[in-house]
């Protein structure tokens, strides 16, 4: 399937946000995980396009990642202001109602969005953190910048349950953004420290939680190692229109590993 995407951009607090947008229809805006090369792009590239058939997509990169400016000085780790930038993406779309998407560290920031803004119809998540867990190996590879292509490879390769997915199509996604000058300082700097300390910077409030009232579904993978589907399930118990769907055969990078599972979560939920 073909797809034709517009990119754009916006100033937010003196940096420029980078997006794309496709499709037409109800506004659905995706946001990232955090891993090394992370993107728009790098996430979402297979459920972009058939997406677009449906919706009007906004795909933003945060701050740090993509196209996106890279923060000037530390913390580049700021959570508080990811949120701050999604709000700004939200009032930039200017609709009533607005789906969100969001991966792993973003699915936290859909879902603080959600507690406090009632333009949001739904929220979809894959592979969510927002709830406590402990950073292992596993975790703390992802939070690290690859240095060449074979550690990429290796770091991808911590992410899916099925090794065959990671092609060259796959690996050329994230190596513009892995792989830019200057980059591996700026995330191994992201994220420098006791890792368990993102995940604490992470951890939604239960009182955050239980503001939210539109719909959420939550999808994880059983194989989900580095970030591991508990935190999903712990979110879910907490949020008052919550659905979980633990999905075989797959880890943390959900839209690529069963893209099929993700689509039908999506056009249920944003309809």
């Amino acid at each position: 399937m073909s797809l034709s995407l517009n990119t754009s951009t916006f100033t937010f607090e003196g940096m420029q946000v980078g997006y794309y947008t496709a499709g037409s229809g109800k506004p659905l805006m995706l946001i990232h995980g955090s891993g090394p090369g992370a993107s728009s792009l790098g996430n979402w590239s297979r459920v972009l396009a058939p997406l677009s058939q449906h919706y009007q997509i906004f795909a933003m990169d945060l701050i740090g990642f993509g196209i996106s400016d890279r923060k000037p000085e530390k913390p580049y780790f700021d959570f508080e202001l990811w949120i701050r930038q999604a709000k700004a993406m939200l009032d930039h779309i200017a609709a009533p109602a607005i789906g969100v998407i969001g991966h792993s560290l973003s699915a936290a920031i859909a879902l603080s969005l959600a507690s406090a803004e009632q333009r949001i119809a739904a929220v979809l998540t894959t592979g969510a953190i927002g709830a406590p867990f402990i950073a292992t190996e596993d975790t703390q590879r992802i939070w690290r910048c690859p240095r060449d292509r074979e550690e990429l490879i290796a770091t991808l390769a911590t992410l899916v349950y099925d090794r065959s997915i990671i092609d060259d199509d796959y690996i050329r996604a994230r190596e513009p953004v892995v792989f830019a000058q200057g980059y591996a300082d700026y995330f191994d700097a992201m994220f420098a420290g006791e890792p368990q300390h993102y995940v604490e910077k992470t951890t939604l409030a239960e009182e955050l939680l239980l503001r939210i009232q539109c719909p959420v579904t939550l999808l994880h993978g059983r194989n989900d190692i580095p970030f591991p589907h508990t935190s999903s399930e712990i979110l879910s118990k907490q949020i008052a229109h919550a659905d979980l769907q633990i999905l075989s055969e797959c880890s943390h990078s959900v839209a690529f590993e069963r893209t099929e599972a993700f689509l039908n979560a999506a056009y249920q939920l944003f309809k």
